[in-house]
């Protein structure tokens, strides 16, 4: 079981913002902008690059979940970022399909 599949069963604590059927949104531990938190599924799909074809509906939930959390937070008006990382060299700490949404600040470009 992966820390995300703990945290979305409760036996890890966090600070969770919003909740669907099959999705989570919580708090990031390690904020990189003042607004920082993760949208995860509950099903475990280790990294984007393995997502199929049948993964097609739970990934457009994942951004719109992205989306209705970031407007709860408060950054429609300035805007935000999402990030989705797959693989060692794309910053991948954890196997299991996240995105992180990023907000509170400015973005620079290019990132990493």
């Amino acid at each position: 079981m992966t820390l995300f599949e703990k945290i979305a069963a409760r036996e890890i604590p966090s600070e969770i913002l919003a909740e669907g059927s099959d999705w989570i949104a919580f708090r990031d531990i390690a904020p990189q902008a003042p607004v920082h938190f993760l949208v995860v599924p509950k099903q475990c799909i280790p990294r984007i690059h393995e997502a199929k074809e049948s993964d097609s509906i739970l990934l457009g939930t994942l951004l719109q979940a992205a989306a209705s959390t970031a407007r709860q937070e408060g950054l429609s008006a300035s805007g935000y970022r999402i990030v989705i990382n797959n693989g060692p060299d794309g910053g991948e700490t954890v196997p299991h399909l996240h995105l992180h949404v990023l907000g509170g600040r400015p973005m620079n470009w290019p990132p990493g």
